[in-house]
């Protein structure tokens, strides 16, 4: 399946372009708006999986927006309101956004809110990240057994793409040594077994020599390794 296309329709210049510029660093293709009218004729033409709208529009605000394109399009919507705002997230609520985000936000819990509202809405989507994963420029995919970073070829073998795909699939999870060992190896990890090191080593190079950050591929000492 091709990346998520996300639509921002935001008229403030500077949080529009940040906003894109995080879409794009956790692998979204975004494309941007900044008025009423232009977004509305955008987000009808349903190419977008996912958009952020803003209330504050000029032409048109994000309510008269949302309203007409709920008779169309049942598209997943991010309202995007003013802090504390209680009575726009309700009427936003009312018009059919599906979530909504106060400003100022936090990145993160955004983030979180478009990963979890795409798995609700799109659920053949969740089944191929099963087989894809894709990561601020990183692809691993399990079936071809290929990995890339910024459309490089990552040159790795079956055990070191096995330990890539692992750490990337369960990223911000700590693995222990033993059952990297057991699933990449496919031996019990032994007294003074170095192993699972040497390769994480020799990947964590190969994502640098990439232009990817290697040094993500962290040791967690006592605990084993994780992808940050």
């Amino acid at each position: 399946m091709p990346p998520i296309r996300i639509l921002i329709i935001e008229d403030d210049s500077f949080l529009n372009d940040q906003l894109a510029a995080l879409l794009r660093r956790s692998g979204y293709i975004a494309d941007q708006c900044h008025g009423g009218d232009l977004g509305l004729e955008l987000a009808s033409r349903q190419e977008h999986q996912l958009i952020l709208l803003d209330v504050m529009l000029p032409e048109r605000d994000g309510f008269s927006l949302l309203g007409i394109l709920r008779r169309t399009s049942q598209v997943p919507v991010i309202m995007v309101t003013a802090s504390n705002a209680e009575e726009e997230r309700i009427k936003g609520l009312g018009k059919g956004a599906d979530d909504y985000v106060a400003k100022p936000f936090n990145t993160t819990e955004l983030l979180l809110r478009i990963e979890a509202l795409l798995r609700r809405c799109y659920p053949e989507r969740e089944r191929e990240q099963h087989e894809v994963v894709r990561l601020e420029g990183l692809e691993v995919d399990r079936i071809s057994q290929l990995a890339s970073a910024h459309g490089r070829l990552l040159e790795l073998t079956p055990i070191q793409f096995r330990l890539l795909w692992l750490l990337v699939l369960n990223r911000g999870e700590v693995l222990t040594k033993a059952y990297l060992s057991q699933v990449v190896l496919r031996r019990s990890l032994g007294e003074h077994d170095r192993g699972i090191d040497m390769h994480l080593s020799r990947v964590r190079r190969k994502l640098r020599d990439a232009g990817w950050q290697g040094e993500r591929l962290q040791t967690v000492h006592g605990r084993g390794y994780c992808l940050t």
